[in-house]
């Protein structure tokens, strides 16, 4: 059995938005050897609840709405876009079962910011640069993003890197590069922007080309994430991973469903979340057989609630 994932609705309110979008995203999952199990935004929690329990893994799609400010207690500013409550609480409770239950997740774009939110980390409400991050899904490259290369991300996406870069791509930059690359993180702060406290380039990384649609991004990190890449160019955050060894967290910036179809990258990270859901399956396998001490036809749900079954009694 193909382990299945769930994918929210991109959009609470503008539904022809929605149905366009999502798309793309069940038929990456589809391809990539996994069910993709769409979410509706306008039922209860307990339904969502429901609906989201015999899942093994979690796509939080990209949106057109931009998350409240005030999760972050933040004020709002004037180029930041309307927030969709729906959305937002149906992510919330997709990442709350995800944690508890330890189900692999992957963010992309807006999915990336709700995550950083979820975990207590905040927005850069609007990004001020020389790089378009705006540039939109006909512009199949926008720029490159650096990887570190002790990450997860790194793993998943060397492999194929390597056929395409000489090796020193993946040594360390030269002293002239590392002033570059700070350089361009004060031009970021000049341009309206925050610098990071990491924001200094790692020993060792790779460079992928990316598309982009986008106009906030991470600033503070969330509570059990790290940054893994940024924008060479002016330190943007674009992608997180849970620090947490035993549980998949990866969530990217840019929209790597546009680009399965051409980019052995985009396919690849696609394929980590479901083979990490696949794994999820075969864990949880064990917790639907009948339980000895809970009656005949118990199965423990992946809630971790016994659900009772006909009584021996």
């Amino acid at each position: 059995m193909r382990p299945r994932i769930a994918i929210p609705l991109p959009h609470g309110s503008d539904s022809e938005y929605a149905l366009r979008a999502i798309p793309q995203y069940e038929r990456a999952i589809e391809l990539s050897g996994a069910e993709p199990v769409r979410i509706p935004l306008d039922r209860t929690p307990a339904e969502v609840m429901k609906l989201i329990e015999r899942c093994d893994g979690v796509l939080l799609p990209g949106s057109k709405a931009d998350v409240d400010p005030a999760k972050f207690d933040a004020e709002r500013d004037p180029k930041t876009a309307a927030a969709d409550p729906k959305r937002d609480t149906v992510d919330e409770l997709l990442l709350q079962d995800a944690y508890n239950m330890r189900k692999p997740v992957l963010g992309i774009c807006y999915g990336l910011q709700i995550l950083n939110v979820y975990r207590s980390g905040t927005l850069l409400q609007h990004i001020e640069s020389r790089v378009n991050h705006e540039a939109g899904k006909e512009v199949r490259v926008a720029h490159e993003v650096e990887i570190d290369e002790g990450s997860k991300l790194a793993e998943i996406t060397s492999a194929v890197s390597a056929c395409r870069r000489p090796p020193s791509a993946v040594q360390r930059p030269s002293v002239e590069d590392d002033t570059t690359y700070r350089r361009a993180s004060l031009d970021r702060t000049a341009e309206g922007g925050r610098p990071h406290a990491d924001m200094t380039r790692s020993s060792q990384s790779l460079n992928i080309s990316v598309n982009s649609s986008h106009h906030q991004s991470a600033d503070t990190i969330g509570d059990g994430l790290r940054v893994v890449a940024r924008c060479p160019e002016d330190g943007i955050t674009e992608a997180l991973e849970g620090a947490s060894p035993d549980h998949f967290v990866l969530a990217v910036q840019w929209h790597p469903e546009r680009s399965f179809d051409d980019d052995e990258n985009s396919k690849a990270i696609f394929k980590a979340l479901v083979e990490a859901a696949r794994q999820k399956h075969q864990e949880f396998a064990g917790e639907f057989e009948a339980q000895p001490d809970a009656g005949e036809g118990a199965v423990r749900l992946r809630s971790g609630q016994v659900r009772a079954g006909r009584s021996n009694r």
